[in-house]
């Protein structure tokens, strides 16, 4: 994953990282260290693990529990509160985005572009719309010193009976 943004980070707004693969190595262990180091966040063993387990796979989205199931079948040590933390991290720097689906829980989206979810109702599944397919209108003005940071799409699906 190649980021196209610089490595200034911003405490209020974060960065969009471009999930582009021009410039992996095809180590993913290296690939996770460089853009770990890229957004100015120290490879430590826990990222470092945690980063390859995520990014891996490609395009997915977890929620921290995903996440620490799958570190757990790893065996890499950590705990919860790291998995919270670690995914909190990622996402301030851009690495990742958080799909809000409902008030409960929140699902970390690898592919940190500007684009929409599908959330399949009953199966707790996220999917990818492609970006052609949402149209966005007139969003409204923000109050004074406000601006708009991302407009976010969940589309809800169910199972026809």
């Amino acid at each position: 994953m190649t980021p196209t943004r610089p490595t200034a980070i911003s405490k209020t707004k974060a960065p969009e990282y471009s999930s582009s693969h021009s410039a992996l190595t095809g180590c993913p262990w290296h690939d996770v260290k460089a853009m770990l180091r890229h957004v100015g966040l120290r490879p430590t063993r826990q990222r470092m693990a945690l980063g390859w387990i995520l990014f891996g796979k490609g395009d997915r989205h977890l929620t921290a529990e995903m996440l620490y199931e799958e570190a757990s079948r790893a065996k890499v040590p950590v705990s919860l509160a790291t998995i919270y933390n670690t995914l909190h991290q990622f996402t301030e720097v851009g690495l990742l985005r958080q799909v809000a689906v409902d008030g409960s829980k929140a699902y970390f989206d690898t592919n940190a572009t500007a684009h929409h979810h599908f959330f399949i109702e009953g199966e707790d599944e996220v999917l990818d719309i492609p970006g052609a397919e949402v149209l966005i209108g007139k969003t409204p003005t923000p109050p004074e010193g406000f601006e708009i940071a991302r407009v976010d799409v969940v589309v809800r699906l169910r199972r026809k009976a």
